[in-house]
């Protein structure tokens, strides 16, 4: 049977990939979507799309860790919470992501 700890370290350590991820993609920085789709990059919808990806994997991430009752929300904001409650990828969302708050890459460089 596996640890319980050692699961929710997993899904923890997730979800911040998934923040990483979604934050890069607002920035309109490298990730792995674009070594995924390279092609996409010449089409002006491509930043929009990428950043749809990486919310949605952002809200299946935080989806799981709240079934399973892992403590998604530390790793986030009060405003940023709220946005992934709503589940809406908005313009508010796009603008004031960043709000008050470091991005998790700018505070581990």
């Amino acid at each position: 049977m596996s640890d319980p700890t050692v699961n929710a370290e997993f899904f923890i350590k997730k979800v911040n990939d998934a923040k990483v991820h979604f934050e890069r993609a607002l920035d309109c920085k490298h990730t792995e979507f674009d070594d995924l789709y390279p092609y996409m990059i010449e089409h002006p919808q491509f930043f929009w799309y990428k950043r749809y990806v990486a919310w949605s994997e952002l809200l299946t991430l935080a989806d799981l860790c709240e079934e399973l009752s892992f403590p998604w929300r530390e790793e986030f904001t009060p405003q940023q919470i709220e946005y992934v409650e709503q589940r809406v990828m908005s313009a508010k969302v796009l603008d004031f992501w960043f709000e008050n708050a470091d991005s998790k890459e700018t505070a581990q460089q």
